[in-house]
C-alpha cells in the first residue's frame, strides 16, 4: 500500500486548510481504516482523526473536535482532512496512516498502522 499526503502548506491563525491522503497499491482494497497523525517539532506524533472504509462514525482527537473533519471518497481512493479555525498549535508535519483492521481504541495509537505516507507540512502563523 501506498499513501501519498497532500495540500499542506502556510496559513494564518483562523484559516482554513483541507489536506488529501491517496492511497494506492496492491493490498489497498482491504484497508479498513484510514487515518491523520500529526507531529510538531520535539514531539511525539500524535492521533488526529480516523475513519474506516466501510463507514461509521469517525474519530477525532479532543484538540481538533469542531474543527476538523475528516472525509472519504472511495471513488478516489482518497481522505480528506478539512481543517478550519486553525490555531498556531496546529502547526506540524501531517501524516497519513493506513492499516487492514484497527479495532475499538487502538484506532489511536500510532503503533496499531502498518501504513505510512509521507507527510505533509503545515504552517500556523498568529
Amino acid at each position: 500500500v501506498q499513501l501519498q499526503a497532500f495540500w499542506g502548506g502556510l496559513v494564518q491563525a483562523g484559516g482554513s486548510l483541507t489536506l488529501s491522503c491517496a492511497a494506492s497499491g496492491r493490498t489497498f482494497s482491504r484497508l479498513g481504516m484510514m487515518a491523520w497523525f500529526r507531529q510538531a517539532p520535539g514531539k511525539e506524533r500524535d492521533f488526529v482523526s480516523g475513519i474506516r472504509w466501510s463507514g461509521g462514525s469517525p474519530y477525532y482527537a479532543d484538540s481538533v473536535k469542531g474543527r476538523f473533519t475528516i472525509s472519504r471518497d472511495n471513488t478516489k481512493n482518497t481522505v480528506y482532512l478539512h481543517m478550519n479555525s486553525l490555531k498556531p498549535e496546529d502547526t506540524a508535519v501531517y501524516y497519513c496512516a493506513a492499516d487492514l483492521a484497527v479495532h475499538g481504541s487502538t484506532v489511536y495509537y500510532r503503533k496499531s498502522y502498518a501504513y505510512w505516507g509521507q507527510g505533509t507540512e503545515v504552517t500556523v502563523s498568529s
